[in-house]
């Protein structure tokens, strides 16, 4: 599916569901591939083209991590 979204800047490449059974889109934009996973445990993980990554476990903790590499992580003690 190539679906063009000018308001937000980016045109989806792709999407479906992995063999675990979890939700993927994949989309491009100016500085170019991105994608991210939604998790059947409720986790989910996105990967943007910038080179910078966000993770959450679905159980309160996340995690992000800058282009240059640093990460910074939160908890909400769920």
């Amino acid at each position: 599916m190539t679906k063009s979204s000018s308001n937000s800047g980016y045109t989806y490449s792709g999407s479906g569901t992995n063999d675990q059974g979890n939700h993927y889109c994949t989309r491009e934009d100016s500085g170019g591939h991105s994608y991210h996973y939604s998790n059947n445990d409720g986790s989910y993980y996105y990967s943007n083209s910038n080179g910078s990554t966000y993770h959450d476990n679905g159980k309160g903790s996340s995690t992000y991590t800058t282009p240059s590499g640093y990460g910074v992580s939160k908890s909400t003690g769920k």
